[in-house]
């Protein structure tokens, strides 16, 4: 045998190195990729075996150390990311969600009836004005962070809602903290679903949603944060300045602050931005174009957004996570108000607001990481619902008037599934959505539409616990109660829907895409050939 069969050339070894990496995700020993070389370790390194349908280089030395250190490259460039975006993404959604649920705290310190003349219905418009902003301008702020870079346009918003939300220190009637919340909206609507899309640029899908998760979790310890915050300021006894005030001070003036560190320092782009070196940013893009085809920078793709503004999943989706917000919103605005109900003083009930926060927490991480591990959002989001259906059922069944001690433990761990339930579905169906949009701008407009729609329930949960209802508030808990078992059915008909939808595509396309393959989603989003949903 001539030796010089046995012997690689230099493209079979570049080959080798290149396509080792491609090799991770084999399942049952087969791979999609089309059949290449394989590799047997030799004297003389590899040799050829081109009949074997195979494209695993287990045996390849080159192969095997390039794969170990593209692993590892990949690994420094997630720590690197994750130790700057993750803990400003936390800090911002902790900061807006305490200037955004304070109103609740601040009531039970006096707010209502120094500024709200003593009315529910004040109050109730109080929670409402967020909401209409909120609502109005968050397809337009989702874009804004795709038409310029989304790290200004986030800055820019947490500047805006920073100052609306200390200004509400200096209100002395209902006008004035209408308008301040007006202000708390425009600016959060620049924020909330623009960060999602944000995380888009730099994870991949498996990646996403555990990290939404630990950003919406923020939500959770926000809620937590706030109940503690509350009860150290109804310690806090001034001659001339009301608690409430103080309260505002304490959440919104370091909002500021955290506005002008997150212009200064949160990553743009992948491709642009100065935070990583060259190597690491063609690394962070080699890994996103794998999956779906580069964009542009800036600038919005307006068929994209029309396709989006077409596509009835747009608004299913949109519906089911707006049963999510009405307990949301019941949770955000009422819920010192409701453990009061359950016996405890101002102070207290501030206080007992925390453990079930934490609980939400910590269930809304696991579960986040169970939903990557499996690429399912289904089913998370069914077993979510049917939490919040346990736990207002329970409010609604057991009565606070006249109830025993063991009564009492049982309607807390209703709160404690409510909460929970108010905030686990959010990065589910942001990543669910995130992932199943073909190019930013489409996924710009079906996140902006998860709270331009999504949050009309929760100015309905702004008016649903009034005083005179309480302790037991028949109204709210029942509404609850229709709208999480809506949501269930929305979530059980997206999971059926997603999975017939990608079988049908298997069987017209004769079977699964390739994996690497270039789909045209700049031009036919999630309509493009190879497209599958995530269920």
């Amino acid at each position: 045998m001539d030796p010089e069969k046995n012997t690689p050339t230099e493209q079979q070894k570049e080959h080798v190195r290149t396509g080792a990496r491609f090799a991770d995700d084999v399942q049952d020993g087969q791979d999609q990729l089309h059949p290449t070389l394989t590799t047997q370790t030799a004297q003389t390194g590899v040799t050829e075996d081109s009949e074997k349908d195979s494209s695993r280089y287990a045996s390849s030395t080159a192969g095997l150390e390039f794969r170990a250190e593209t692993h590892r490259a990949e690994r420094r460039l997630l720590w690197k990311l994750d130790v700057l975006i993750i803990p400003l993404a936390v800090l911002l959604y902790l900061s807006a969600y305490l200037d955004r649920g304070n109103l609740g705290n601040a009531r039970l310190q006096g707010l209502q009836a120094e500024v709200l003349e003593g009315s529910d219905t004040n109050y109730s418009i109080a929670l409402s004005c967020f909401f209409i902003t909120y609502i109005t301008f968050s397809i337009p702020g989702t874009l804004l962070a795709k038409a310029i870079l989304p790290s200004t346009s986030i800055s820019l918003g947490a500047l805006i809602w920073s100052i609306g939300a200390s200004c509400q220190a200096a209100t002395f009637n209902p006008a004035g903290l209408f308008v301040c919340r007006l202000f708390v909206g425009i600016g959060e609507a620049l924020f909330g679903q623009a960060m999602a899309l944000y995380f888009t640029l730099f994870y991949l899908p498996t990646e996403q949603s555990k990290r939404i998760g630990a950003f919406i979790g923020a939500g959770s310890m926000a809620g937590a944060f706030g109940g503690l915050i509350s009860y150290g300021v109804s310690s806090i006894k001034h001659a001339k300045i009301d608690q409430w005030r103080i309260l505002f001070l304490i959440e919104g003036i370091p909002s500021f602050v955290l506005a002008i560190v997150v212009f200064l320092c949160l990553p743009s782009r992948p491709e642009t931005t100065k935070y990583l070196t060259e190597d690491q940013r063609t690394l962070a893009c080699t890994r996103l174009n794998a999956v779906r085809r580069p964009e542009g920078a800036t600038g919005v793709d307006w068929k994209a957004v029309r396709h989006a503004f077409l596509d009835w999943k747009t608004y299913t989706m949109a519906v089911m996570y707006s049963c999510m917000n009405l307990g949301l919103g019941s949770v955000s605005g009422f819920l010192p108000t409701i453990i009061k109900g359950l016996g405890y003083s101002n102070a207290n009930a501030q206080l007992y607001t925390v453990p079930p926060y934490v609980v939400s927490l910590v269930f809304m991480l696991l579960l986040c990481t169970y939903s990557d591990r499996r690429q399912s959002r289904g089913i998370p989001s069914m077993v979510v619902f049917a939490i919040g259906i346990v736990g207002w059922t329970i409010l609604y069944t057991v009565s606070p008037i006249g109830a025993s001690h063991s009564d009492l433990h049982v309607r807390y761990f209703g709160v404690i599934c409510v909460v929970t339930a108010g905030y686990s579905l959010i990065p589910i169906a942001m990543s669910q959505v995130a992932r199943n949009t073909g190019c930013e701008s489409q996924r710009a407009v079906a996140l902006g539409m998860l709270n331009t729609v999504g949050q009309c329930l929760s100015v309905l949960a702004a008016f649903v616990f009034p005083s005179a209802e309480g302790p037991r508030y028949v109204k709210g808990n029942l509404l609850n109660i229709a709208f999480q078992s809506l949501g269930f059915c929305l979530a059980l008909f997206h999971y059926v829907y997603f999975k017939w939808e990608n079988a049908r595509r298997d069987r017209v396309e004769g079977g699964k895409p390739e994996k690497g393959a270039i789909l045209d989603t700049l031009d036919l989003y999630d309509k493009a050939p190879g497209f599958r949903y995530v269920c």
